[in-house]
């Protein structure tokens, strides 16, 4: 049974767990801590995908764990992968006894980790803080669970509901420190995705500023951008060609002129068509996830916005809320063609801050009813 010490140790793990927020996808973000005679030995997190997971960071530290007790916020994986299984690690260290916050959520490995601890004679205890510890993948969660990434889209408005003036002109409606925090937002996904009219209006780059966001260059990795271009209208002359991650630009149909000029400016060019002959989101949303891709960000006006919402492929919504007013002429959140009451689309307040002079609001959307 578990005890308050033991909540204690779990708790340190999910915090360390954190630190690898920008480093570790498409793994997962884990901590372990390792403990004997309720006294600290060690302790590691999963820093950089491709490197040691945390367990076996933490058993780095000590020169002997034998009879110590692991507290994991993830199953010690079970297979041979970049680096071997934490479990056989665990193993051979001589550890008593592990904690595991949850178990891994891959159908292909689920509870392989605890099987073979429990088969060397150790000790396991699962489902300690384990809310606490979903909390801390929910991309990896959903990939593993459906194949699909969870997506976020991200909107800055003004306290009328407004995203741009009629015309499209748009920057700047929040302040620095709003902007800021996007470049943390931008630092964390996998993927970010917009329509080519934002490429076209606002010459985006979509990338991360290390400066800017205030990371450290080893914790700057540069999301896939995913322009969404049914026409293939994606100018190769603009900032979005001229550094950051590699570009994958989504098309409706193949224009053999238009798609050799952006692969020669280093786009990658895939056709996804969907039934209206627009480009097909689920189908953008099943190939992110077959890259895998955990979290994606959408950076886009009110309709890509708004057909991501009205296909219900949004999980959370960032909307950075300015102290201004643009008026009734201007460019709504969503384009969303809702007629009666009925048809609302109700949110789940997950939290509001301050940013500098705007305000940060994090919703999770509830799921319709059919």
């Amino acid at each position: 049974m578990s005890t308050a010490l033991d909540a204690r140790w779990m708790a340190r793990a999910i915090q360390l767990a954190e630190r690898g927020h920008f480093t570790t996808s498409p793994n997962p973000k884990v901590g372990c801590v390792l403990v004997r005679n309720d006294e600290l030995l060690a302790e590691g997190w999963h820093i950089r995908a491709g490197e040691g997971h945390a367990e076996v960071n933490a058993l780095a530290q000590v020169d002997d764990a034998s009879g110590a007790t692991a507290y994991v916020s993830l199953e010690p994986c079970s297979h041979h992968g970049k680096t071997g299984p934490c479990a056989e690690a665990l193993i051979m260290a001589g550890v008593k006894r592990v904690v595991v916050a949850m178990e891994d959520p891959n159908p292909q490995v689920s509870g392989r980790g605890v099987q073979l601890l429990r088969d060397a004679g150790i000790v396991v205890e699962i489902g300690l803080q384990q809310s606490e510890a979903e909390k801390l993948n929910p991309g990896f969660i959903k990939r593993m669970k459906t194949g699909l990434p969870r997506t976020r889209a991200k909107l800055a408005m003004s306290v009328d509901g407004r995203t741009a003036m009629a015309s499209g002109e748009s920057q700047w409606i929040t302040g620095a420190e709003a902007r800021r925090d996007v470049q943390r937002l931008r630092a964390a996904s996998c993927a970010i995705v917009s329509g080519v009219d934002t490429v076209i209006y606002d010459d985006a780059a979509l990338t991360v500023r290390p400066e800017q966001a205030e990371l450290a260059e080893d914790q700057c990795r540069q999301p896939l951008r995913v322009i969404l271009d049914s026409k293939l209208r994606t100018p190769v002359k603009g900032k979005l060609f001229q550094g950051g991650g590699p570009v994958l630009i989504v098309a409706a149909a193949d224009m053999p002129e238009a798609r050799e000029a952006l692969e020669q400016a280093g786009a990658e060019v895939m056709i996804l068509a969907g039934e209206d002959g627009r480009v097909d989101l689920a189908a953008v949303l099943k190939e992110l996830g077959r890259r895998q891709c955990n979290e994606v960000l959408v950076e886009s006006g009110a309709t890509l916005a708004g057909a991501f919402l009205q296909a219900e492929l949004l999980d959370a919504l960032t909307v950075y809320m300015a102290p201004t007013l643009l008026g009734r002429k201007a460019r709504p959140l969503f384009e969303l063609p809702l007629d009666d009451m009925n048809s609302q689309r109700r949110l789940h307040i997950d939290d509001i801050r301050a940013v500098g002079n705007d305000w940060r609001l994090d919703a999770t959307l509830h799921t319709v009813a059919h």
